[in-house]
Formats: C-alpha cells, sequence, structure tokens
C-alpha cells in the first residue's frame, strides 16, 4: 500500500498544519530511521509510557520486550500510541517564543496485537535484528526455546497517524529581525563512535563488517 494514512481526529494537526506529513513515504522514513521509540497505553485508568525499540515491515510495526512485563501482557489487543522522534537541531530566536527544534517525528494509533506462532515471531526477531545489523542473525547461537518464551513480539498497522516536520531557520516577529541578538540553528546529529570489543572475547575474533560499519540512517 502506498495510499496516505487517513487523517481522524486523533491525527489531524490542530495548528501549525503545514508541519504536517500523512503519506507513507515520509512516515516510512522517519520509523526507519529511529529504531527507538515510546509506547503508550492505559492500565487501569493510569496512562503509562515506555520506551523499547520498534522496526517496520510494509505497512506494520512491531516492537518486543520481556514477555513477563505487564506493559506488554496489558498492550495485547489493546489500543496504542507509539511514538518516534528525531532531533535535528535546536532553533535560536530573537525571543523566547520563537525559539524551536528542528526535528521529525511519528505518531501512530492502533490496536497492538501478539505475533502468536513461535516461527513467526521468530521470523520477526530475525528481521529486527538484521534490520540494525545485516546478516548478523544468523551468525549467532541459535535461540533456545526458552529465549523465545520469554519475548513477546506486538505489532500494528499502520493506518492512522501522521508525521511532524519541522526544517529551517527561526520565525521571528517581523519587527524582531531588526534587533542585535545571535539568532539561527545549532545542528544536532547522531554520532557513531568506536566499537568496543568485550573484554571476554575469544582471542582472534575479527570485527564484522556489520559492526566495522555501523550506520543509522
Amino acid at each position: 500500500m502506498t495510499d496516505p494514512l487517513v487523517i481522524t481526529e486523533k491525527s489531524r494537526l490542530r495548528r501549525l498544519h503545514q508541519r504536517g506529513h500523512f503519506d507513507r513515504a515520509t512516515i516510512n522514513g522517519i520509523l526507519d530511521a529511529q529504531p527507538m521509540c515510546s509506547v503508550g497505553y492505559v492500565i487501569d485508568n493510569q496512562p503509562y509510557v515506555t520506551p523499547t525499540f520498534q522496526w517496520r515491515e510494509g505497512n506494520r510495526v512491531y516492537w518486543h520486550g520481556s514477555s513477563a512485563s505487564r506493559a506488554l501482557r496489558k498492550s495485547k489487543d489493546a489500543d496504542v500510541c507509539l511514538t518516534v522522534s528525531i532531533l535535528d537541531g535546536f532553533v535560536l530566536a530573537r525571543s523566547g517564543m520563537h525559539h524551536s527544534v528542528n526535528a521529525r517525528s511519528v505518531m501512530l494509533f492502533g490496536r497492538a496485537v501478539k505475533v502468536e506462532d513461535p516461527a513467526e515471531k521468530l521470523a520477526k526477531l530475525r528481521t529486527f535484528v538484521n534490520g540494525l545489523f545485516p546478516d548478523r542473525y544468523d551468525t549467532l547461537r541459535p535461540d533456545y526455546e526458552q529465549d523465545l518464551k520469554a519475548t513477546m513480539v506486538l505489532g500494528m498497522d499502520i493506518s492512522e497517524g501522521s508525521a511532524k516536520i519541522r526544517t529551517g531557520e527561526p520565525g521571528d516577529d517581523e519587527e524582531d529581525y531588526a534587533l542585535s541578538i545571535w539568532a539561527g540553528v545549532i545542528p544536532v546529529t547522531t554520532q557513531i563512535g568506536t566499537p568496543v570489543p568485550d573484554t571476554r572475547l575469544l582471542e582472534g575474533v575479527e570485527m564484522p563488517d556489520h559492526v566495522r560499519n555501523f550506520r543509522l540512517e
């Protein structure tokens, strides 16, 4: 599917409509660029937000965690809100009111569905790991049955939600441009550091390409 997401009362932007995006290419691009997400849900009338990792397969998004997690157990077959945010820069204006950030974000709404079939769950986890570290999964020790039992995978359709993007310079009041105050953008990027080997690594084990060349898009 390449059609845009349906605009609903949940997902429509109440202000700054020019920053809103509902096309799948934009939404997918942000999801693919930032694996860390937050999942919001309600348990006994109390809201909770849990950080975790997400990955996308086609028009569905998945996340995982411990099977013992109350958050995941309560999220099964429940309505959830999943968000992803990427900070691209601090925007310094000539007034406090117009300070902002350049950022990309996605907010999705849907019903969380548990992946029940063990073979399907294993395939999802393989896709998750290989999505970050190409071809790594098949080089690892095979999962024990208990490993899979201890892990829960949830997913939902990417059908309701939106992306919000801000780029560019400050948007000051016209009269403020005459003020002698520095304004502009401090760019922010994610920096990947040099991999640090495990102190118990066996002698002679070489660093694989998916570690040496690791990048986040």
